[in-house]
């Protein structure tokens, strides 16, 4: 990631009451809703792991309907604005990582992924951070994607968006739905798709 811009641009928008108007509108209250309905597609959650948690407006939805959960974050304001929104659950596990280092052994029945990839440098580095999240996919789990559409990011300064991504996923993973949110403004335009890992042929 770019991660000195970046990184200084998150942090000055987490210092707001509601960055990116998580709660307040009516756009990302439909977001949210669709990517819960998504990620609870095959119902309750084992082991779930959300990259990106922003102030924890969809880890606070999540939350209740996992096992486990992992939330990573680039930005340790977004962890601890998230832990405290959610401090009334115990089987989080909360990680300060970039999305292109973390890796682990543990294998998760569902990972959402939302209105993060477009921050990775270039198109190459979006195909090595899906590879890393699909070998953190159990078989047969869920992979949540979200974000603005290609047109959108490209005007925003991002190398690509959802409809790249979406393809590059496809490539790994077996599509299952495909959901277009669209506020008010111009900016309020993203693509939700949710993917199945098919289970390894014996």
């Amino acid at each position: 990631m770019k991660l000195n811009k970046n990184y200084e641009l998150l942090e000055r928008e987490l210092t707001s009451d509601d960055p990116w108007r998580l709660d307040g509108s009516r756009f990302e209250r439909e977001r949210h809703t669709q990517m819960l309905r998504l990620s609870l597609s095959q119902g309750f959650i084992a082991n779930a792991l959300e990259i990106g948690c922003a102030a924890g407006s969809f880890t606070e939805k999540l939350a209740p309907h996992c096992e486990r959960l992992t939330v990573i974050d680039v930005v340790p304001r977004a962890i601890g604005r998230a832990c405290q929104r959610t401090k009334r659950w115990s089987h989080i596990k909360w990680i300060t990582s970039d999305i292109q280092q973390f890796s682990t052994a543990e294998r998760f029945d569902l990972i959402v992924v939302a209105e993060v990839l477009y921050y990775v440098d270039d198109v190459a580095g979006m195909r090595a951070a899906i590879s890393n999240l699909v070998a953190m996919l159990a078989p047969d789990g869920l992979l949540v994607f979200g974000s603005a559409r290609d047109a959108l990011c490209h005007r925003w300064g991002h190398g690509a968006g959802a409809e790249t991504v979406i393809s590059m996923l496809n490539e790994r993973l077996i599509e299952i739905e495909r959901l277009q949110c669209r506020g008010e403004s111009d900016n309020e335009d993203c693509l939700l798709a949710c993917f199945r890992k098919p289970k390894p042929r014996l």
